[in-house]
């Protein structure tokens, strides 16, 4: 199949009509039919039958849709990153992070980037790190920050600083004197909050408990250290979470302490190999080298 065929095949298969792809493609109704004509022509091949003045695809068009979509999908995805080639502006900054990043360390990082950016355009897309990925290849963002090192051969992962995960309680749970001291993770609260075990971080967590010969115990369940978070700030428990997360917390109603032994956890900076960044763009890397700098302060041996 050439290429017009499969957009005209696609286009029919999705409207049902050989005017309702001509108007998708913006092509004319006899354009649309002289195509699929050829296109039968060349496979052999029945794809529709008309029916009281419908198009009905045949079992062998069917079939072949399954795979003409992915052509079709892949296509878009081509066009796409050509648009985005030509039209985005190289001082543009567009980013992307993982929710719990986009809630605790890119508010602070942007707004002292603004200061020296005002008038520079950006922005920025809150995605899990598989999304990211997707967006970096197809140059939808120019860069990315995540807890996660996808480990993608066309994408480079610096580390921009690292912490270690941090169990945050009610207030009172310890004497004040031991905020932001190493807590053994066998001493871990018994009312722990935890995190889905997909969540690489957790699966370390559950793993130091293994080694120690520890059962971590937990009586919830949650999908976000923002939830987490948000569940100790109300007094329901306590939770092991990422540094960033317990440095944005309130420090009113919670207390942190990172744990021993140390589960380390990484921002890492998502960047296509070998395609450099804007000035503007590195000045927001800065930003957010610091901002991060700020929050493990805050969790790591500095009192709140």
């Amino acid at each position: 199949m050439r290429l017009r065929h499969i957009e005209v095949f696609h286009a029919i298969m999705q409207a049902g009509t050989i005017s309702g792809a001509a108007q998708i493609l913006s092509i004319s109704q006899p354009a649309a039919t002289k195509v699929l004509q050829h296109c039968e022509l060349r496979l052999g091949l029945k794809l529709f039958e008309r029916i009281k003045g419908k198009l009905h695809p045949t079992p062998e068009a069917r079939k072949l849709f399954v795979e003409v979509d992915k052509l079709n999908r892949d296509l878009q995805a081509v066009r796409r990153l050509a648009s985005n080639l030509k039209n985005n502006p190289d001082e543009a900054v567009r980013l992307a992070s993982t929710p719990t990043l986009s809630m605790t360390i890119i508010p602070a990082a942007l707004s002292a980037w603004r200061s020296k950016f005002p008038k520079v355009h950006c922005s920025l897309a809150s995605q899990h790190t598989s999304e990211i990925v997707s967006a970096l290849l197809l140059g939808d963002v120019d860069f990315a920050i995540s807890l996660y090192d996808p480990n993608h051969p066309s994408i480079a992962a610096e580390s921009l600083t690292q912490g270690r995960m941090t169990t945050i309680a009610p207030k009172g749970t310890w004497a004040a004197s031991l905020d932001n001291t190493p807590l053994p993770i066998k001493e871990l609260p018994k009312d722990l909050i935890a995190l889905d075990l997909d969540d690489h971080l957790a699966g370390r967590v559950m793993d130091a408990c293994s080694e120690q010969g520890l059962q971590f115990n937990t009586h919830t369940v949650v999908q976000t250290y923002l939830l987490a978070r948000t569940m100790v700030e109300h007094g329901a428990g306590s939770a092991v979470i990422d540094p960033f997360t317990a440095a944005t917390a309130d420090h009113q109603r919670v207390q942190c302490r990172p744990i021993i032994p140390v589960v380390p956890v990484d921002l890492y900076l998502l960047t296509m190999k070998s395609i450099p960044l804007s000035r503007s763009a590195l000045a927001f890397v800065q930003n957010l080298r610091d901002v991060a700098a700020d929050c493990i302060a805050k969790t790591n041996g500095a009192r709140s």
